[in-house]
C-alpha cells in the first residue's frame, strides 16, 4: 500500500509593530515566557483573547439593550407551588 504525503504551503498574513515601547515589550516577553511561547505565539494568543473578550461585551451590551420581559407568572409563587407539590 502506497502512501502519498502533500505539503500545503499557506500564505498566513504577519504583524511587524515598530516603536513598541519597552514596557509593552518586556511585560508581553515575561507572559510569553511563563508560558513557554515566544513572542509572536504569545501576541497571538493574547490578541485572540482580546477579539473574543470584545465579542463578548458586545453580545452581553446587546442583551442588555433588549426590553424587559413582561409576563403575568410571578417566579416566586411558581417556585412556592413546586415545592407545595413535592
Amino acid at each position: 500500500m502506497a502512501t502519498q504525503n502533500a505539503c500545503v504551503l499557506v500564505n498566513m498574513p504577519s504583524l511587524q509593530i515598530r516603536n513598541m515601547p519597552q514596557d509593552v515589550y518586556d511585560a508581553l516577553a515575561e507572559r510569553a515566557r511563563q508560558q513557554r511561547r515566544s513572542l509572536a505565539q504569545q501576541a497571538i494568543v493574547e490578541l485572540s483573547e482580546h477579539d473574543a473578550r470584545q465579542r463578548r461585551m458586545a453580545a452581553i451590551e446587546m442583551i442588555r439593550n433588549l426590553p424587559p420581559i413582561e409576563s403575568a407568572l410571578d417566579p416566586v409563587e411558581l417556585v412556592r407551588e413546586d415545592r407545595d407539590s413535592r
